[in-house]
């Protein structure tokens, strides 16, 4: 299901805390400590709870299973679709960090790969689990907005349609993602009011085919204070509410993308068809495992608090590593064994 970024209840913003000397290093955001620093010194400290719970957990979410596919085949390709005006810079951020959910990827702890470990945990009625094994298998650039700077659901439809027969890509129905990405200039049917991204399949009267796809957007220009939360907070904060987070790739508009795109990899991955994994009894408008966990990061999170996560020297936040000395801030996604939602830089 295509995420919904509603801030109005987003009040509360993480803490930082500085280390007790001695070499530089990732500094943990906490509540447990005796003279916290406040990135916002207005914050009451009695709102924010000391629980160090997987935030999120509860045995009443009905979290069900359909009997429709998982995308289980390794490796899971995906097919890149950048659509309008590209940086070389933005293209290998996203890049790194698609190639860092494989477990190959070299990239300490807490990191992408074993973010994703809590995805591979769905399987499918065979007891196949979704695949660990993620490949950048072609990729293809529209940089003149053949068919619009304005799309709708329906038009991303023909961007994968005339990506099929240009870059080609091939029909790539058991383990293909075909992930559109557009550029901050492009707008999009109900982007920035009620989606940031979304992801469904494509229907053969369109495409000639059945495909699973993501599309996410760039807000950079256009509503990073929706879709790039936390790195960018609306106006209606400003003075008596929290203070934006500082990227940790210096680009809010490709690092807010990164956590969207994320959350909808888990749930096509997990639910390519919208036949498998999501709760409610409607398909479609389905609950999936990453809108269970919408707007947690880290421990004690809940209540538009992000939860306990990590800063470096320069004051730039993440959760997660990735290769090439990446870092990124993803959002947790739900685990069917704790029932809960979690991610590899929970303390408890």
């Amino acid at each position: 299901m295509s995420p919904i970024y509603s801030l109005f209840s987003v009040f509360l913003f993480p803490i930082l805390v500085s280390g007790d000397g001695g070499s530089p290093k990732p500094q943990v955001q906490t509540l447990n400590i005796q003279k916290p620093e406040y990135i916002n010194p207005k914050l009451p400290p009695r709102t924010l709870s000391s629980s160090k719970k997987f935030e999120g957990s509860s045995n009443l979410v009905d979290l069900r299973y359909h009997m429709g596919p998982v995308l289980s085949s390794s490796p899971i390709n995906i097919y890149l679709i950048w659509y309008g005006r590209w940086t070389p810079a933005q293209k290998l951020l996203i890049k790194d960090f698609l190639t860092s959910i494989s477990p190959d990827a070299a990239a300490p702890s807490p990191s992408v790969s074993e973010w994703w470990r809590t995805v591979s945990l769905y399987t499918d009625q065979t007891g196949a689990n979704v695949s660990r094994s993620i490949v950048i298998s072609k990729e293809y650039s529209d940089a003149r907005y053949s068919h619009g700077s304005h799309l709708t659901r329906l038009s991303i439809q023909q961007v994968i349609a005339s990506s099929v027969k240009s870059a080609p890509f091939p029909v790539d129905h058991k383990n293909g993602i075909y992930l559109v990405l557009t550029s901050q200039d492009v707008t999009m049917q109900d982007f920035c009011r009620a989606v940031c991204g979304f992801h469904y399949f494509t229907f053969p009267s369109m495409v000639g085919y059945t495909l699973p796809y993501a599309w996410v957007g760039n807000s950079g220009k256009q509503c990073p204070e929706v879709c790039a939360y936390p790195f960018a907070v609306p106006g209606y904060m400003g003075g008596g509410g929290p203070g934006a987070l500082l990227p940790p790739n210096r680009d809010v508009g490709v690092d807010g993308m990164i956590s969207v795109i994320a959350h909808e990899l888990a749930e096509l991955s997990s639910n390519p068809l919208v036949n498998a994994w999501y709760a409610g009894e409607d398909p479609t408008a389905p609950t999936e495992i990453g809108d269970l966990c919408e707007g947690l990061y880290g421990t004690g999170g809940g209540g538009g608090y992000i939860g306990q996560v990590m800063s470096d020297k320069k004051g730039r936040t993440f959760n997660v590593n990735g290769k090439n000395a990446r870092k990124f801030l993803v959002q947790w996604v739900w685990n069917p064994a704790l029932k809960a939602c979690a991610g590899p830089n929970a303390l408890d």
